[in-house]
């Protein structure tokens, strides 16, 4: 195993930084030690929502980065890699709402009382409740993504190398190693603050016209609750986010039915034209900071790319672009 950059763990952050190095002209090996696609960590999955709704500026921002390295992705590979059908918020108060962040960062967006919303989409915001929506949302097509970013990574000469678990970043031969190992970051950089979590996503039956994204929002910290988005093979994939169990990633683990339980309830009141029977359920890896921020950064030759705490797929293309520079950076 031998490159000018070993890029350790293929998920969708390591697939993303392998292309921005490979477009560079550098000599890449991207190892994964399953095979790429597979569902152990966090990047498995059809859909993850697209937003540029948060309740720190510097995440708006980063998101329209993102938006603009999607789109360039897609031109790349000739896939539709975005379904913007836009994001409603869910909130008990106008002021608890992302509006003043999406003000700031000159975004668009409107706020809806429940009434107005609930005549727009068959969603049933509660009464009283305020809704705001915001059109440049929707989902990216997680799966068709990551795929994009493999190929196209390889066409632009990286190589690939699967069923390959790396024991030691010291039997890394290379110049450097960036690291976008998700839930196994523990293993490596035992110093790092992370906390990993099995989470459990719920899917059901729905037909017609996909709906926005739905994020509940919790009146305290602004962040997600309960979400929803639409999924290209039932409909519609929800769940309780940052509600799951701490679990290692090599530990086996199944769907909660707690957490499975709750999404049905959740569903059965906001999305009325949904039956409420599950039709399918999985699971998936989180794996958090304290301040739910990412961790990219170099350690001489090594570059830690994410752990991008529930919340990264969106920011792909930009977190994959900063992780090549970090590389850069080792290399002059």
């Amino acid at each position: 195993m031998r490159a000018e950059v070993v890029v350790v763990g293929a998920g969708i952050m390591g697939s993303a930084a392998a292309h921005a190095l490979a477009r560079e002209g550098r000599d890449v090996l991207l190892v994964e030690q399953f095979h790429i696609g597979h569902d152990h960590g966090s990047s498995h999955g059809r859909s993850r929502i697209m937003r540029l709704a948060y309740p720190e500026v510097a995440f708006t921002e980063l998101a329209k980065e993102a938006f603009a390295g999607w789109r360039e992705l897609e031109q790349e590979s000739g896939q539709e890699l975005l379904e913007l059908n836009g994001l409603l918020e869910l909130v008990e108060r106008p002021e608890q709402s992302s509006h003043a962040v999406l003000d700031a960062a000159g975004a668009e967006y409107e706020l809806l009382d429940s009434d107005s919303a609930n005549r727009r989409w068959p969603v049933a915001v509660p009464d009283g409740w305020t809704a705001l929506f915001q059109p440049q949302a929707g989902i990216v097509r997680a799966d068709l993504a990551h795929r994009a970013f493999v190929d196209r990574a390889v066409a632009a000469g990286a190589r690939i190398e699967e069923q390959t678990r790396i024991g030691s970043l010291d039997d890394v031969d290379a110049k450097v190693v960036v690291v976008t190992v998700g839930p196994w970051a523990g293993r490596f950089f035992p110093d790092l603050p992370l906390r990993t979590t099995r989470e459990t996503v719920v899917y059901f039956r729905r037909e017609g016209a996909p709906l926005p994204s739905v994020g509940q929002l919790h009146p305290q910290t602004g962040g997600h609750v309960m979400y929803s988005l639409h999924d290209p093979v039932h409909g519609l994939k929800a769940g309780a986010h940052h509600a799951g169990t701490e679990a290692g990633p090599d530990e086996p683990g199944e769907p909660d039915p707690a957490l499975v339980a709750r999404t049905v309830d959740w569903v059965l009141r906001i999305h009325p034209d949904v039956p409420p029977e599950p039709v399918a359920t999985e699971t998936c890896m989180y794996t958090t900071t304290p301040d739910e921020h990412f961790i990219l950064e170099r350690r001489g030759k090594v570059v830690i790319g994410s752990p991008c705490s529930g919340h990264g797929f969106k920011f792909a293309p930009a977190v994959g672009t900063r992780l090549a520079a970090l590389a850069a950076e080792a290399l002059t």
